[in-house]
Formats: structure tokens, C-alpha cells, sequence
């Protein structure tokens, strides 16, 4: 029996008088009420209305039991409203790379908070939102995945400090900025020409920096495999330090960095995309597998953490991957 839908339909009853009444009131039909009303008599062995006359009136058990069964409904309302409250107050770990820009973590928060979440956004490497997942520390995040089967693929290029503007030019301007975009960009390109100075007999390249997000082990074979058919000597590329002092050596033309373009304008960097595709990042927005709920990212989050890495807006979410599955079985299956 369910006591809650019983016990409506009893007070229901005695506050309208009527069955019919209190039928129309709590939107079901009037036998499935007089139903209810009958099998609670029948559980609390006595009758709870006086049906010998015309209008339904209700009896002396009906009257005594009538403030009980009120404050049972009251306590249960009352239970309701603190579990909503306590779901809407609880704080939901979002995990992102720590490049994402202010303003696209701030939409993040904002469109939870128009649906009544509360959402933590957490800057966390890699492997730290692996864990989060997996732990339940995180509620969503976005994993770490080779590009190529990936739902979300952001293209990576090369950092490096703008070009000085033509004098009486002012940078700001568009057909200045124009000047500082450029072709797409191979490793190869890293190596100097021939005579221009060299390190116990091989051209000094100019060092690559790796952020922390591209130091997964995938990524950083493939990079590694990269820069050795490119010809570049051992060393050019290396782990980038304090992300300050790695942008003050970009900014001052001492190193190249690899990072997205929105990083890159952020700091007032030039940036060109890097040709090799195999190299740029792939994410996976994964879900926290907890009792008794499905671990899926809504789509209107998934697109927001989209924009956060500078992930291209109609990514391919629906191509089948090497192991032939979807991206969505694929992030079903990751949790």
C-alpha cells in the first residue's frame, strides 16, 4: 500500500466533504479514491466515513486519526523540500585543463546555476580527472583521449612572440592582426637555417614547451616520434616550468609554446596552427558513475566545456571510432 496516496486521499475526503470532490482535487478518478479510502479502513480495521447518508460524513476514528495522518503528510512534504534543497545546494566538481579562459568557466557556472546546480570547476591535470571520475570527487570532466577518437578535438599549434607592428601602426587594429596569422606550421620548421650558429656541431632549434595537459603518454609519444622525423635535435622539446616564467619566455622570443589559439590570444601571442592533426588534443566529457544515476554529460554542459578547450562547435560526435563504437557508448562506457 502506498500509506502517502492513501492517506491523501482520506484528508482529500474530509476536507471536501465528498469523493467526487476531492477526486477532481487530487486529479484521479473516483473509484481509484474510494478505493484507497476502503483499504485504509480495511488496514487500520474501522470505518473512516459514514456512507449511510447522502453526503459522506466522516466517524469518530475518522476524526481522531484525521491530525495524525495531516502532520504524516506535512513531515513527508517538509522531507521533500530538504531533498531538493540538499541536491541543489550540493557543489558538483567540473574537472578542465588549466587553460581554459575565465569567461567560458563563468558561462559554465552561470547556465548551472540557471538550473539550479551548483557547480565547482576544478583546474586539474590530466590524469587528476581521470581519478576524479573514477572516485566520484568529480561529477563531470573532460578526459584525455587520442584526437582521432575523440567527440571533442581542439587543434594545437605554435606559441611565439608577436612580430613589433610597422611603426605609427597600432596593434589593435585588424589589418595589423591580419598580419601576425600565418600558414600552418610543421615541426621542420623549427629547424634554423644552415650556418646560423650551432651546439657541439648541430643548429641550435628554438625550444618547443610542452604544458602540463600535453604530458599524457600518448600524446607525448606521438610528439616525441614527431620531433625526431623532423630533425630536431634532442632537447628541443621539454616540459614547460611555472606557467608564468613560460609565457615570459615566449613573450620575450626565447621559446615557442604548444597551446591552443584561445591561450594564445589571451597573452597576446602569435599562433599558428600545427599541420600534424595526430598531435592536437582529444577530449572525451565524462560523467561520474554514482548509485542509482546514469552517467551522462546533459548536451547543453558538453557544449559549454566544448568552448572552454576551443573545441570546433559541430564536433563528430557520432563517428565510429577504431573499435567501432560511437562516441556516446564510447562515454557511456568510460563513466
Amino acid at each position: 500500500m502506498d500509506l502517502l496516496a492513501h492517506l491523501e486521499a482520506y484528508v482529500a475526503a474530509v476536507d471536501e466533504a465528498s469523493f467526487s470532490r476531492a477526486a477532481e482535487r487530487l486529479g484521479i478518478a473516483q473509484p481509484l479514491l474510494s478505493r484507497r479510502i476502503k483499504t485504509l479502513e480495511e488496514h487500520f480495521d474501522g470505518q473512516l466515513f459514514d456512507r449511510s447518508r447522502r453526503q459522506v460524513t466522516t466517524t469518530e476514528l475518522g476524526h481522531l486519526l484525521l491530525p495524525y495522518a495531516q502532520d504524516v503528510l506535512d513531515r513527508a512534504q517538509r522531507l521533500g523540500h530538504v531533498a531538493r534543497s540538499a541536491r541543489q545546494s550540493a557543489v558538483h566538481g567540473v574537472g578542465v585543463p588549466a587553460d581554459c579562459g575565465p569567461a567560458a568557466l563563468a558561462r559554465v557556472i552561470r547556465a548551472g546555476a540557471e538550473r539550479g546546480i551548483t557547480f565547482g570547476v576544478q583546474e586539474l591535470p590530466p590524469d587528476e580527472r581521470e581519478a576524479g571520475l573514477a572516485d566520484t570527487s568529480l561529477a563531470y570532466a573532460l578526459v584525455r583521449v587520442p584526437p582521432e577518437h575523440a567527440a571533442l578535438r581542439v587543434p594545437l599549434g605554435l606559441a611565439s612572440a608577436p612580430p613589433p607592428a610597422p611603426e605609427g601602426a597600432c596593434a589593435d587594429r585588424p589589418e595589423v592582426r591580419q598580419r601576425t596569422r600565418r600558414r600552418a606550421i610543421h615541426l621542420e620548421d623549427l629547424r634554423p637555417p644552415r650556418g646560423s650558429g650551432a651546439t657541439r656541431g648541430r643548429p641550435a632549434a628554438v625550444p618547443l614547451l610542452t604544458m602540463i595537459e600535453d604530458q599524457v603518454p600518448f600524446a607525448q609519444d606521438r610528439l616525441r616520434r614527431a620531433v625526431a622525423r623532423a630533425g630536431l635535435p634532442e632537447g628541443t622539446v621539454r616540459p614547460a616550468g611555472p606557467m608564468a616564467t613560460a609565457l615570459a619566455e615566449m613573450l620575450a622570443g626565447q621559446v615557442t609554446l604548444l597551446c591552443t589559439e584561445p591561450f594564445a590570444r589571451r597573452h597576446g601571442a602569435n599562433w599558428a596552427p600545427l599541420g600534424d592533426a595526430s598531435l592536437h588534443r582529444g577530449y572525451d566529457a565524462g560523467a561520474a558513475r554514482r548509485r542509482g544515476d546514469e552517467a551522462n554529460v546533459p548536451d547543453w554542459l558538453a557544449a559549454l566545456l566544448a568552448a572552454a578547450v576551443g573545441a570546433a562547435a559541430t564536433a563528430p560526435t557520432t563517428a565510429p571510432d577504431a573499435a567501432g563504437e560511437d562516441a556516446p557508448s564510447r562515454l557511456a562506457a568510460r563513466g
